[in-house]
């Protein structure tokens, strides 16, 4: 019957016509020299299916980190905003008076943000169960994700930028080291976080007081791992003052090692082994387990920062409400179901041991079609936007945006997306226009790729969802004509 009554809805929709780009907007694309048929639009009043404005919106088009709106939505349906993360500490010897006669086994399940404050105050926790100097080694269980090797470079040949960090059942502060550069006088000081323990850094870095372009101070020096060195060399352009970057410079296994290391020494105790990967023996014994942030909070940091490695680490996490036969067993823990649709789920301990991006995108596909979200051109990667492939209609994307405006969690969805002119990564778009603070809406970018999505409340009081799609080699220039859209609907 609901498929019936959208039907009809979209054909009395064909009967109507939809306004075209406003002028402000066909200026601004001319001004980019990005032409109307590189572009999507789809305007409609929440609650209503006849779109105000209607641009190409059938087109499949690469949407960047707006897909990021798919994979959290999808994630709050499923897996419900009191969903949280575990990871494990096995003991695999005998632990008396403080001294573990063995292996201290870390196991993860996929922690989209196990933070370092986070890891510390672990960490400090199992220094109060009693351990203290660990004779043998430090093992690192990765095993329930079931990814082929990632290769950080393969995006765009920049493998230390954090945004190319692949995804990890055990990922510890985003696998990432934050530099702060600080220019002193003539010199130049450069200070490391979080402390890990055997790695070096090299600073080669020569201060020039040259004029530069401060909006791309980073190119002129390179950062690169050279074994357990980080290695800076080039110019530092000491006019930009002090800057800082966050960076990948070493594999998942040695950060999270040397990570330990360096924490684990602070709080007291003592590691005789190294850090190695390996599975949970069978007679190991659990000695505590670490919960994450709930998913409420976690989707507010992958859209209104567009954290990448978080979007791929949930979109991991959807294989886990993949229906299973029956006899598997039960309901993992916090997982919620709809009234009408009862999914049987394994054991988390036997839930068929891995994630995979298989899983997930069959996951997602079941999701749909329970949801009656037929989108023929759309094509998953991996979730979070970083991609080449992806692929979805800006109409389809409009569907699923009033989707989640009347979904039970749509507040909580809502309050995940950047708000125009305060936060996120449009806090600093129309900061001054009468659209700020009226507007949550996620971004995307890519090279040839410029999007926004979401929604819009107008000064008449009605609510409006917005998506706008940009392919192009010039893309990255449209921003202007996004932004003039978006003003022009405000004052609807």
């Amino acid at each position: 019957m609901k498929r019936v009554y959208l039907a009809l809805l979209l054909c009395l929709s064909a009967g109507v016509q939809a306004v075209g780009l406003p002028a402000s907007v066909r200026q601004e694309l001319k001004k980019a020299h990005i032409p109307q048929s590189a572009v999507a639009v789809e305007i409609r009043e929440v609650g209503k299916r006849v779109p105000l404005m209607s641009i190409n919106s059938r087109r499949s088009m690469n949407p960047a980190s707006t897909m990021k709106l798919l994979t959290t939505y999808a994630a709050l349906d499923l897996l419900g905003p009191a969903y949280t993360w575990k990871t494990e500490a096995w003991l695999d010897g005998e632990l008396k008076d403080g001294v573990l006669y063995g292996n201290l086994i870390l196991k993860g399940y996929g922690d989209p943000k196990f933070t370092i404050e986070q890891f510390w105050l672990w960490l400090s926790e199992l220094r109060a169960r009693g351990l203290r100097e660990i004779r043998g080694d430090l093992i690192l269980d990765r095993s329930y994700y079931d990814l082929l090797p990632h290769n950080p470079g393969e995006f765009d040949d920049d493998p230390v930028r954090a945004y190319n960090v692949g995804p990890d059942a055990l990922l510890i502060n985003f696998n990432t080291l934050r530099l702060r550069y600080l220019p002193e006088g003539l010199g130049l000081k450069v200070v490391s976080e979080p402390p890990l323990h055997g790695i070096t850094l090299d600073n080669q870095l020569t201060p020039n007081g040259e004029t530069v372009n401060c909006d791309n101070w980073d190119d002129l020096f390179s950062v690169q791992p050279k074994g357990d060195s980080v290695v800076l060399q080039g110019d530092y352009p000491v006019a930009c003052g002090e800057r800082e970057q966050n960076l990948s410079v070493m594999p998942h296994t040695r950060y999270v090692g040397a990570l330990f290391s360096a924490v684990w020494k602070e709080l007291g105790g003592s590691l005789r082994g190294k850090e190695r990967d390996g599975l949970i023996p069978a007679n190991a014994k659990l000695l505590s387990t670490h919960r994450s942030d709930p998913l409420g909070l976690v989707i507010r940091d992958i859209n209104k920062y567009s954290n990448n490695v978080m979007a791929r680490q949930l979109f991991l996490t959807l294989g886990e409400a993949l229906p299973l036969p029956a006899e598997t067993g039960i309901a993992p823990e916090n997982a919620q179901a709809s009234d009408d649709v009862q999914p049987v789920f394994p054991a988390r301990s036997e839930r068929a041991g891995r994630m995979s991006i298989e899983r997930s995108i069959l996951s997602m596909q079941n999701w749909m079609a329970r949801n009656e979200l037929d989108f023929p051109e759309m094509v998953l990667e991996n979730g979070a936007g970083l991609s080449r492939m992806e692929r979805i209609s800006a109409a389809h994307m409009s569907d699923l945006l009033q989707l989640a405006y009347d979904h039970p969690l749509a507040a909580e969805m809502q309050a995940s997306l950047p708000i125009l002119g305060v936060d996120g990564s449009i806090r600093k778009r129309l900061r001054d226009s009468s659209a700020a603070s009226r507007a949550h809406l996620k971004t995307g970018t890519l090279e040839g790729v410029k999007t926004i999505a979401g929604y819009v409340k107008s000064k008449s009081g009605r609510e409006w969802t917005v998506v706008f799609f940009i392919n192009h080699p010039y893309a990255k220039r449209g921003q202007d004509a996004q932004d003039a859209l978006i003003e022009w609907l405000q004052k609807r």
